[in-house]
């Protein structure tokens, strides 16, 4: 049986999660009925209860919580992963694209080799939860989108690098160009050339913050057609050069403010 990569990734997520869960199987572990609320208020995206999850420290408590490692750290980022699939998963299974929901799982994990203690990985794990919550609160807003623009939306993160035009959009969901163009603007309120943009530009934020990758490389990456047609767009959405970006929150990835 042949799999896809997110299917070898989801598979490899919850290989991990079974071995951590087998860990420490005598302890008597919180209730179910705790962590079933924390999922369905992300999935719900109910946005106060889970800030209100974050001010109590709620991924700190330690009582019937499995210990995965002696190391306090690496314990600590062991559950972190844990809770990611399973918000990764619980999100997609509630209307998130699964393109997307599976890139902000490996996003969020990949970033744990730069914290190092536990106060870091607390807030990159509010972070985390707070960022799901919040687009799903917006898809919940948005839950009147037709399938068509729910598919295109869904080629655009899952081809983000290459150059995407009304025609790819239009192929992929089996309409007209014309009618994708009106159904996205109706459902969106915006082009889908500026959606594409909005969705380039929150990549290239990510490579400027999260790697060393010159001006040039990311805009090849992402297939604009130059570094100056990049950067123009750039300081068009965010009111700021790539390299005043980069020098400004390069680095600050538990740091950042929500917006950003």
């Amino acid at each position: 049986m042949c799999y896809s990569n997110l299917d070898k990734q989801t598979n490899k997520k919850v290989i991990l999660m079974e071995k951590l869960f087998n860990l420490d199987k005598d302890m008597i572990h919180r209730s179910q009925n705790d962590e079933l609320m924390f999922y369905r208020q992300v999935a719900s995206g109910e946005t106060e209860a889970i800030e209100e999850n974050c001010r109590q420290h709620r991924f700190l408590e330690t009582e019937g919580v499995g210990v995965l490692s002696r190391d306090p750290v690496v314990n600590l980022k062991y559950h972190f992963i844990v809770t990611a699939a399973l918000v990764s998963r619980i999100c997609t299974e509630n209307g998130m694209e699964m393109e997307l929901s599976f890139r902000l799982s490996d996003y969020y994990i990949q970033k744990l080799d730069y914290l190092f203690s536990e106060k870091e990985i607390e807030e990159w794990h509010n972070k985390m939860v707070m960022d799901y919550t919040k687009r799903m609160n917006v898809l919940r807003q948005n839950s009147a989108l037709s399938r068509p623009i729910s598919e295109c939306i869904n080629y655009i993160y899952a081809h983000i690098k290459e150059r995407i035009t009304i025609e790819d959009l239009a192929n992929a969901c089996g309409n007209s160009p014309s009618y994708i163009s009106r159904l996205f603007k109706s459902e969106m309120n915006m082009t889908a050339s500026d959606y594409i943009r909005k969705v380039k530009i929150d990549k290239a934020k990510n490579l400027l913050r999260f790697s060393d990758f010159s001006l040039v490389e990311i805009s090849s990456y992402l297939s604009f057609s130059s570094q100056s047609h990049f950067i123009k767009l750039f300081r068009e959405e965010t009111n700021m050069t790539p390299k005043k970006y980069r020098s400004m929150y390069y680095g600050t990835h538990w740091k950042g403010n929500d917006d950003e």
